[in-house]
């Protein structure tokens, strides 16, 4: 049986996981393309592919190739790439589809609402993947390719793409940010900031039990004034944190 042929276009973060996941389904990832040539190496001999710094050394026959690049390198690449033969999909949560159809008429998305960092292993099986074809039949045709990395994949447009990318940055960098605030917070006052960390994996929990709202605890909840005043006292010097802490209580009360 024909291995289907890949070239990977970027070697970050998203472009490391999926050459890495293709690889190991047992896809052939013939290139690796990246504006830095020591970085398409680095990426290319994981994967047994070839390095290559120039969009026009593309392999024109492959099977599929992936932009796993920014929106705006998307674009350019827009411009200029040429693959007439190929399935050609981009990973960018916001950038619709149509952008590629002058590279190929077999165009798509396949875009993840999950955070990738390079060196970190990831249990592909469980890996949500949202894809878009310019055709159904097209579709179809990424969905098998994309079944072969994760049994997870999720029928999005365009539109429906735009939604899930907003709630993605809710779900990760805002909580992120939230919980790097605490983090901050402790340290300031010399206390273990790990020590937090049972209350966030029982909160992640809370996912599993129907409308997250239904299950808010705490002061602003509550409407506990005492707690809520006494609490705005210890931002008072820290006025932007203040006003968060102002409106999420709004926002949490008004639910």
């Amino acid at each position: 049986m024909k291995k289907t042929s890949i070239s990977i276009v970027g070697s970050g973060n998203v472009a490391t996981h999926l050459a890495i996941a293709l690889h190991n389904a047992g896809c052939t990832v013939r290139q690796v393309l990246s504006r830095t040539f020591e970085h398409a190496r680095l990426l290319a001999m994981r994967v047994d592919a070839v390095p290559i710094d120039d969009p026009a050394r593309l392999d024109e026959a492959i099977d599929a190739c992936l932009l796993c690049v920014g929106d705006d390198a998307i674009y350019d690449l827009a411009l200029d790439l040429r693959l007439r033969h190929s399935l050609v999909l981009h990973t960018s949560g916001t950038t619709p589809a149509s952008i590629l159809k002058h590279i190929s008429p077999r165009y798509g998305v396949v875009w993840s609402p999950q955070t990738f960092v390079r060196d970190i292993a990831m249990d592909y099986s469980r890996l949500p993947l949202c894809i878009e074809g310019s055709t159904p039949a097209v579709e179809q045709e990424i969905e098998d390719l994309m079944k072969l990395v994760s049994p997870c994949v999720h029928h999005l447009d365009g539109e429906q793409r735009r939604h899930a990318h907003l709630a993605a940055v809710m779900v990760s960098n805002f909580v992120c940010a939230l919980n790097a605030l605490a983090q901050d917070h402790m340290q300031a006052n010399n206390l273990d900031f790990q020590m937090l960390r049972p209350l966030a994996e029982q909160t992640l929990r809370k996912w599993d039990y129907g409308s997250l709202w239904q299950q808010m605890t705490g002061p602003a909840v509550r409407r506990d004034d005492k707690t809520i005043a006494s609490q705005r006292q210890l931002l008072a010097s820290q006025p932007d944190i203040l006003r968060l802490y102002d409106l999420m209580t709004e926002i949490i009360q008004s639910r």
